[in-house]
């Protein structure tokens, strides 16, 4: 069977963050509740011309900048926080990119999920026709609201992933645990700009579908933990993957995981999620870029874990082998330069970046400019968005 997988990676936040321990004096509350309980130092925050539609172009940007273009035949957009209720967002960075006319668009849903799926979808059809590609991107601005308990959570982010045959990033395997269930931990309704959470309650979910999941896996693979060098997890925040990752050592019947042990499998794949906070759809496959760009020593021929979870609830364990000569396809120096050339907004700052309110009447507004990638939102006309590329 021919190998499907990744063959670019790219990653993609604002250039303006909030540092956590600016969050915790001005909530009058102890730094150590957000560095240490929860595991995250900064959270990414986008400006009123920055939404999903512009990270997912200028990850997608990146993705494609040595993937021959024409070859893209589907543009899989996943996301949960969408633009409009009809309209795919994919279709304005198809325009956005210069893609082919001949290319399915479709955008998908499924709370933090939605990006698994899309890589489920695209692997049958790269399978029968090896010689085209599927550019997938998961773009997302996680929003619970100023003051609430979910607020040091926020976050924003994308990835792009060209998935092609014989990739040269990572082989999938066609093994996988996958579960649903009915629940209510975390919504946003149609008519709600943030996000609903049962914190407590969405957490326990989140440990006990990666043990389902996971024993579907290990069932229909035939491997155990030992059988994988590292791990990737959806991170809502990073302590979670800690005692998620330490969970499922003990379901495979392991001591509790040492602090060196445990830093050396999932801990290069949050470090980028400890600056940003959560991206939702984008924020596992965030974790597999942090690993590929951060691990020193070379991952060639070793096995990951992936554990993605959806809130709802939809939850999927799967792995794959990362290929020799990875290193050559990745986009880690600029991934870099982009986190360290932030900008660190002081709070009445971050307080108006999140208060900015899009017209819902029709009228024209003209964005503020601020600093962004390659592409922005424009304004707004007549219900219309609009988006340039800048020069």
């Amino acid at each position: 069977m021919v190998k499907v997988g990744i063959d670019t990676i790219a990653f993609y936040t604002s250039h303006y963050s909030l540092d956590l321990t600016h969050l915790a004096t001005v909530r009058g509350v102890d730094s150590d509740k957000f560095s240490i309980g929860l595991g995250q130092q900064q959270m990414a925050v986008p400006p009123p011309d920055e939404d999903v539609v512009t990270m997912a172009a200028n990850a997608a940007l990146r993705a494609l900048r040595s993937v021959d273009a024409s070859s893209i035949e589907m543009l899989l957009f996943a996301t949960e926080s969408g633009i409009d209720q009809s309209k795919a967002a994919g279709i304005y960075v198809h325009h956005l990119l210069g893609l082919p006319a001949r290319c399915r668009v479709i955008e998908l849903k499924q709370a933090c999920y939605s990006a698994t799926l899309a890589i489920q979808l695209a692997l049958p059809f790269l399978r029968q026709h090896p010689d085209k590609k599927v550019l997938l991107i998961a773009s997302d601005i996680a929003r619970y609201g100023l003051g609430t308990p979910g607020e040091s959570s926020q976050g924003c982010g994308a990835v792009a992933m060209v998935l092609a045959a014989n990739p040269r990033i990572l082989a999938l395997e066609p093994e996988y645990g996958v579960i649903t269930e009915n629940v209510m931990d975390f919504w946003r309704p149609n008519y709600a700009d943030n996000a609903f959470v049962d914190g407590k309650y969405s957490s326990r979910l989140y440990l006990n579908m990666l043990e389902k999941s996971w024993q579907q896996y290990a069932d229909s693979s035939g491997r155990g933990f030992a059988d994988h060098d590292y791990f990737c997890y959806h991170a809502p925040v990073p302590r979670l993957v800690e005692k998620a990752h330490q969970q499922l050592a003990k379901i495979n019947r392991h001591e509790k995981l040492s602090e060196q042990v445990l830093s050396q499998q999932v801990g290069y794949s949050l470090e980028y999620s400890r600056k940003i906070g959560n991206s939702y759809t984008a924020s596992l496959y965030v974790g597999l870029t942090a690993l590929l760009d951060l691990a020193p020593d070379d991952l060639a021929d070793k096995r990951l874990g992936f554990y993605s979870y959806g809130s709802g609830c939809v939850a999927e364990y799967f792995s794959g082998v990362i290929q020799a000569g990875y290193r050559e396809a990745l986009d880690t120096q600029h991934h870099q330069d982009m986190l360290a050339q932030r900008v660190a907004l002081s709070y009445p700052e971050y307080e108006a970046f999140y208060s900015f309110k899009y017209p819902e009447d029709g009228s024209y507004c003209k964005m503020p400019s601020y600093q962004t990638g390659l592409f922005r939102l424009a304004s707004i006309k007549d219900h219309k968005r609009h988006y340039e590329k800048v020069s």
